[in-house]
């Protein structure tokens, strides 16, 4: 058996990266369904692979970077590399504060990785993600950082022996985490993300010794005693149902978003975020920060962070049918969800409230098939209905439709084209009908939508409307340009006439961060004023490509 090493050196990280990721591959489901603090919504699992999945393609990137032979990149590189994965990959309450974890220790490890760097990396990881959570919790994963770190002191200079002290310092405080939350002891279960970290730990035991160390407790009936000998008895997820998050109820939004702002911008907002909701946690530094928090108004917390500075991959999930947290058990999915894509984050908190998992496709960053994959595993069902809204990720959405078929989820991808198609269909999605009669219903409602948006001509150019000069106003009716004009207003009353010419009862009205209220006024004024039986419904898109979006049905 070779000999274990003196150092982490940056193939060590990348093992131990490689080794996690496998690690909470086989037990994702299994944290999945214990998941029941802070919110019963039964996805820490995959949360947590995702966040590390990233970490690990940010190695592989430094590695892939780096020129080829017998030296490998410094370590200094590989953990920070390893840090800012996990930081911009971070999904849900778990993955962000092992973001934060990574993060701490990458600030000691790029200076060494002996024993001793790794001590200290451990304490400064676990007194990071305490700092990072607005009202730390013990029975969670921070009591289970605090614990590794606590074992991991003494003055064996080998380093196998720090990585060993350190996990199974984890693994008997993950054991006694439910006598500590009162949810985790109802419902017979250790803290689910204290558990993903002991995976993660574990996969640093076998990255330094080669050893696979034990597993981390069990749940259920059958499950090994506990290193400290008590026993856990009560089925895995049993009591999820009773109290979801510890306290009987919630608010219904999650919101994750990455932050571009200083200092003391951050600060100033995690006061804002921290008035609007919980499970507050902010983590990063250097001018980048992730932020996850559970609100009631999720356009307040988005809100929050354009102020503070730029947010962009902003997610947001509903964790609600009706009103509160779902109260179903963490491993039960809702029979049927909706996913789109939509330019801006104020159409997404507009789907959030209608109960529907939107994925922001930002100007020049088209969400990638896994990031459409994610969705689908956030929304949680059985069945999915997947709305691109953009005929560019036609291909794209069919294949994460796919991916998501070989896990079990039932998906129909319906082909819209764009934002106000996929409204369209939202409008009139029934969870309540038979599945197929649902798709044909929302198929129809897409193709029954006309869609234009405005855009704003960026060098000389040839259209379907003749030539165009760079600051023209385009109007494109189908994705075709149909009208040049030298201003938003004439341009997009031009466009209405046209499209109404073929009739229509419903304009749909999407404006852009900057465009003011009063032109969705005179809009609306110049529909009445010539189509007397049309209605206008006008939204807020936010921070959107085009500067009005327009669909008539």
């Amino acid at each position: 058996m070779p000999q274990p090493p003196d150092d982490l050196d940056a193939v060590a990280v990348r093992t131990w990266c490689s080794l996690a990721l496998e690690a909470l591959g086989r037990e994702r489901a299994e944290i999945d369904a214990i998941n029941v603090y802070p919110v019963a919504d039964g996805d820490t699992g995959t949360n947590l692979y995702l966040t590390v999945e990233s970490a690990a393609a940010a190695v592989e990137a430094v590695f892939a970077a780096h020129e080829t032979g017998a030296t490998a990149p410094a370590t200094a590189d590989a953990v920070r590399a390893m840090a800012h994965g996990a930081l911009i990959g971070a999904r849900g309450n778990s993955g962000t504060i092992l973001a934060q974890l990574l993060r701490g220790m990458a600030g000691v490890l790029a200076d060494g990785g002996d024993a001793a760097h790794l001590r200290l990396a451990l304490a400064r990881a676990a007194a990071a993600a305490r700092h990072a959570v607005a009202h730390p919790v013990d029975g969670t994963v921070l009591t289970v950082a605090d614990a590794a770190a606590a074992a991991a002191q003494g003055d064996d200079p080998a380093l196998g022996a720090v990585v060993n002290a350190a996990y199974e310092g984890a693994r008997a405080a993950l054991a006694k985490t439910p006598g500590q939350l009162a949810v985790l002891g109802r419902a017979g279960v250790v803290d689910a993300g204290g558990r993903g970290l002991v995976a993660v730990l574990g996969a640093l035991v076998e990255a330094v010794t080669g050893r696979t160390p034990p597993r981390a407790p069990r749940t259920g009936p059958g499950a090994p005693p506990a290193p400290d000998g008590s026993a856990e008895e009560l089925p895995a997820g049993g009591a999820a149902a009773d109290c979801p998050d510890g306290e009987g109820g919630g608010p219904a939004f999650e919101v994750i978003y990455l932050l571009e702002a200083r200092d003391e911008q951050v600060d100033r907002l995690r006061a804002r975020l921290d008035a609007l909701g919980d499970s507050l946690v902010v983590v990063g530094g250097d001018g980048l920060w992730h932020v996850h928090v559970h609100v009631d108004d999720a356009g307040a917390a988005v809100e929050a962070g354009v102020e503070a500075g730029r947010p962009h991959r902003i997610r947001i999930t509903h964790f609600a049918t009706e009103s509160g947290h779902d109260l179903r058990s963490p491993a039960e999915p809702a029979q049927r969800a909706v996913v789109l894509v939509v330019p801006g984050d104020g159409l997404a908190g507009l789907c959030a409230q209608a109960g529907a998992t939107a994925v922001i496709a930002r100007p020049g960053e088209p969400p990638a098939s896994g990031e459409l994959v994610d969705a689908i595993r956030r929304a949680h069902a059985r069945e999915v209905v997947l709305l691109p809204n953009d005929a560019a990720l036609r291909h794209t959405a069919a294949a994460a439709a796919e991916q998501a078929r070989t896990e079990g989820v039932r998906v129909a991808l319906v082909p819209t084209r764009a934002a106000v198609q996929g409204i369209a269909a939202l409008a009139v999605h029934e969870p309540d009908r038979g599945f197929d009669e649902d798709v044909v219903a929302m198929t129809a409602a897409a193709g029954a939508t006309r869609y234009a948006e405005l855009a704003v001509a960026e060098h000389q150019s040839w259209t379907m409307a003749g030539v165009c000069q760079a600051g023209d106003v385009l109007g494109l009716i189908d994705g075709d340009v149909a009208v040049i004009g030298s201003d938003v207003p004439a341009t997009a009353r031009t466009v209405l006439d046209r499209m109404l010419a073929a009739g229509g009862e419903l304009v749909t009205l999407v404006l852009g961060e900057d465009v003011p209220d009063t032109l969705a006024e005179a809009l609306e004024e110049h529909v009445r004023g010539g189509h007397l039986a049309v209605d206008t419904v006008v939204y807020r898109g936010g921070h959107q490509r085009a500067p009005l979006l327009i669909g008539v049905e």
